[in-house]
């Protein structure tokens, strides 16, 4: 008798769908995809840093008056490419005083006592908006400011912008790319994983069909599992990218700069649906797939 029911226990167990494995795989899989989403989300932001920070070097002409210049800048705070800090334009004066004293600081040369006269310009240092953080952008706004009137010269750092530019684009198409092909091997990884669990069930699925069951009625209650399964796998993956984040931004303060709240909780909820979806069709997939199948198949 003992041994009787040793052996139904057994059997029940054979057949009994693998909750905690079918959460814990889709959670890795997720945490993985989660994990390099954070790293595109981070690297776009130290791109967004750098042109955030890009400036132009507006140099004047001499001996203009003071009201002359506030007419000038002015006239630059109007310009479209100027980047505004909570709706101020980022626009700063500096005199050749405070250029010379800046150089002098730097060097530690005193230049002036050997050349007796400050040859420096006054100018305007221009934070240009990051929309406008391109070669060719660039080139039409120092045009644009060339013809300025007051204006007797305009530099940048032209090798700077076009290494940006060129590693922005190679390193955008090598992260696009492998982010593409993370997720194509993390959807097949999801799909194997419900296909394994269902594996246990066919001969119940089977066995639901020749009693007259629907289709429908068969394939609800595990489409339903599967798309909980999948947002609980989703909340443990996001729970946890959370959490390293924490950990990083709490460890590495200058990391805390490039943080992007809105970017992660977009991140976080594309794993919810991910997981969800994936796993919805998965469950689709092998269900029926164990419903056309002939009983001889199911061995």
């Amino acid at each position: 008798m003992a041994a009787k029911h040793l052996q139904h226990t057994k059997k029940k167990k054979l057949g009994a769908y693998p909750h905690a494995m079918v959460v814990f795989s889709i959670t890795l899989a997720l945490f993985v995809i989660g994990l390099f989403g954070v790293l595109l989300i981070h690297a776009k932001e130290i791109f967004n840093l750098v042109k955030e920070n890009m400036e132009v070097q507006v140099y004047l002409e001499r001996d203009l008056t003071p009201l002359e210049i506030e007419k000038l800048k002015n006239t630059l705070s109007r310009k479209e490419f100027i980047a505004l800090d909570n709706g101020k334009p980022q626009v700063t004066f500096l005199s050749k005083e405070e250029g010379a004293r800046e150089f002098i600081d730097e060097s530690g040369e005193d230049f002036l006592t050997f050349l007796g006269e400050n040859p420096l310009r006054d100018a305007f240092i221009l934070r240009i908006n990051p929309e406008y953080a391109t070669s060719a952008q660039l080139k039409k706004i120092q045009e644009d400011l060339q013809n300025t009137v007051g204006v007797y010269e305009v530099g940048y750092v032209e090798s700077l912008i076009n290494s940006i530019n060129e590693n922005l684009q190679k390193v955008s198409i090598i992260l696009l790319s492998f982010a593409a092909i993370l997720v194509l091997v993390v959807m097949i990884l999801i799909n194997n994983t419900i296909k394994l669990a269902l594996f246990s069930q066919r001969f119940l699925i089977r066995s639901m069909q020749l009693v007259g069951a629907t289709s429908f009625f068969i394939q609800r209650p595990y489409l339903n599992r599967a798309t909980i399964q999948g947002l609980i796998s989703g909340l443990i993956a996001s729970a946890l990218l959370m959490g390293l984040l924490q950990y990083a931004y709490s460890q590495i303060a200058e990391l805390y700069l490039l943080r992007n709240d809105e970017q992660i909780l977009i991140l976080m909820a594309t794993l919810l649906v991910l997981g969800s979806v994936i796993g919805f069709f998965s469950s689709y997939r092998a269900v029926r797939k164990y419903l056309r199948s002939s009983l001889d198949d199911l061995y």
